[in-house]
């Protein structure tokens, strides 16, 4: 199964950049991983929320094949232990899917058309992180799945 994760935007701090990258790197050990980003559309700041949110789901929609399995990080999603996660995972590769992309969608969150074309919402969390920093947590929780799924000593219960 392969693993694609879209994010809307660059990740402006350095230190976000270095940590998100390091856990990039190590999880095409368990699984073919690819991180895409999407640029930021142009005057994003000019532009109305809802107006923001459709250019980016747009954008969002145009990168993505209609056999993939589409899931989104959004604060209204279903939330995991990260064991749970290990199963979602675990069940995703048993049922034979075939390529999974999870999406971090900008500021706003998602468009209507976005939400419609999802397979599934994930939150991990019920506080709010910036989208930055959700590349980050969710990295690292998508590598700890993978060792959990390995029985590797990363994951301490």
């Amino acid at each position: 199964m392969k693993v694609l994760l879209l994010m809307v935007g660059k990740t402006s701090e350095k230190w976000l950049h270095e940590g998100i990258e390091s856990y990039f790197g190590r999880l095409n050990h368990y699984l073919p991983f690819e991180a895409r980003v999407l640029p930021d559309i142009k005057n994003a700041g000019k532009i109305k929320p809802e107006a923001l949110k459709k250019m980016e789901g747009e954008a969002i929609l145009k990168t993505i094949d209609k056999s993939d399995s589409l899931i989104l990080l959004d604060e209204g999603g279903k939330q995991f232990s990260s064991r749970n996660f290990a199963g979602f995972m675990e069940k995703q590769m048993l049922a034979g899917t075939r390529s999974l992309v999870f999406v971090i969608g900008g500021a706003w969150g998602f468009s209507e058309e976005v939400y419609n074309r999802s397979n599934s919402r994930i939150s991990l969390s019920k506080m709010t992180f910036s989208h930055q920093m959700v590349r980050l947590i969710f990295a690292e929780q998508l590598y700890r799945a993978m060792t959990i799924l390995k029985n590797e000593p990363y994951h301490h219960d």
